[in-house]
Formats: structure tokens, sequence, C-alpha cells
């Protein structure tokens, strides 16, 4: 009898018979085999769902209710930054998630954690130390790898640079940027701006580039470190209101 047959009967006869169940959402097929791997060496037994998309992973969501813990990669096809994470956030809020990830970055990593994932895991560790990551999870803790640095996910000494980065900026993509902070959507953007999505997702794309980072929320952490209405009124431009003053 092969040993997780063993120790599902073992479960069986103690009352356990809830078993865990995982639900892996990466594209590589070979990195969700070693990850099955490693969830098999925490728990034996455990169901093991696959998703090869986010979409894949959304369709799985909606018929499969008892997950406890979701396992994303955050570089998927289709999507940017952390915009596959926070699209399973909102769909299943009370679901755990934790990011297994080939980047291995500070920043990310604390953005992660303001997104609420429930662990930061690199894919270069050893099957063991993932086993024990994920069950450590399991049991409510959250983990971060022994580099993660808070302090120097966002540099506080590093104004000077953030300053030099956004006078890169154009006009324009410093009213983008601004919109960005007040947490407006392209299509708001767009309207004030009267230009296309197009334009607006264009001026992002520069935006996201010149200050090396991922995503809107990393963009406001840099942002939080300068005076950005300064900054603004350098280059001319007048603070547009946030759409609560309106």
């Amino acid at each position: 009898m092969p040993a997780t047959d063993a120790t599902y009967l073992e479960a069986k006869r103690l009352g356990r018979t809830m078993l865990e169940r995982f639900l892996i959402v990466d594209d590589h097929p070979l990195f969700r085999e070693a990850l099955q791997n490693a969830i098999h060496l925490a728990f034996p037994v455990a169901e093991i769902l696959e998703a090869s998309s986010i979409e894949a992973a959304q369709k799985t969501l909606d018929t499969e209710e008892n997950i406890d813990l979701l396992l994303l990669d955050l570089s998927m096809p289709g999507t940017r930054g952390f915009e596959g994470l926070l699209a399973l956030r909102r769909q299943r809020p009370r679901l755990p998630v934790v990011v297994v990830s080939g980047l291995e970055d500070s920043r990310i990593v604390a953005e992660a954690l303001a997104c609420g994932v429930a662990g930061f895991i690199p894919k270069s560790v050893r099957k063991p130390e993932l086993a024990s990551a994920i069950r450590n999870i399991m049991n409510g803790m959250v983990y971060v790898p022994d580099w993660y640095t808070p302090d120097a996910a966002v540099p506080a000494n590093d104004v000077t640079g953030v300053a030099a980065r956004l006078k890169t900026l154009t006009p324009q993509q410093l009213r983008v940027l601004e919109m960005l902070r007040q947490g407006k959507l392209n299509k708001q953007i767009a309207h004030e701006l009267s230009v296309g999505e197009t334009t607006v997702k264009a001026h992002i794309t520069e935006i996201f580039r010149k200050l090396n980072v991922h995503s809107r929320t990393m963009a406001a952490m840099q942002l939080a470190n300068v005076d950005f209405a300064a900054i603004l009124a350098d280059a001319g431009i007048k603070r547009p209101r946030p759409a609560s003053d309106a």
C-alpha cells in the first residue's frame, strides 16, 4: 500500500477525514509539480488543484469552496505586477494566499504583504524549506524569506534618487502619476485628460519603467518619500483635486 494511502487510512481512523486542499496557480508545469511534491511532503494526503492562468484559477474558485491555501506565482501571463493577486483576493478575500515567486526583492515582498498575503516564498528555496514554509503558513504563521529586510523595502534615504527619477517624467506623465496616487481608474484619467485609455496605459508603462517599480502601490510608496506637490509645481502643473472634493 502506498504511504499516502496508509496515511489517509490512519487519518480516517482518527476521524480526520477533512483533508487539506490546495490550489496552485502557476503557468510552469515543472514548478507546479515541484510545489505538489513540497505540499505532499508537508501534507501527504492533501488534495491539490492546479490552474495555469488567473482566469483558470478564477473558474476553479467559482466551483470549489473548500480550499485551504492558494499558492500563486506573481509572473502570470496576461497580468502585470500584482493584478492577478488582487483579482483573486477580490474574488475570495478570506482565502489565504501565499506568493511563490522568482522575484527576490524586499520591495516586492513588502507590497505583497501589504496586499494581505499569508507569506512570500522564493522559488529558489529547497523542497524541505518550501514544505516547512507551507506547513507554518497553514499553522497561522506569516512566512517571509531570511533576506527580507522591511527597512530596505522603500529606502528612506533615497529621497534624492526618487526625486531625480520623478524629474525624468514628462508633464503629462506627472499628471497621470498624481491621478494614480489618488486611486483613479484608467478610464477616469483618460476622461480628465481628454485622451484614450490606450494613451493612459502607455503613460503608466513609462512611469513604471522610469521609476523602476512594478505597480501603482509601489509608485505611491515612492511618492511618500518626496515633496511631490513641489515637483508638480516646479513642472508648472496645478495639483488636481481629489474626486471627493469635486
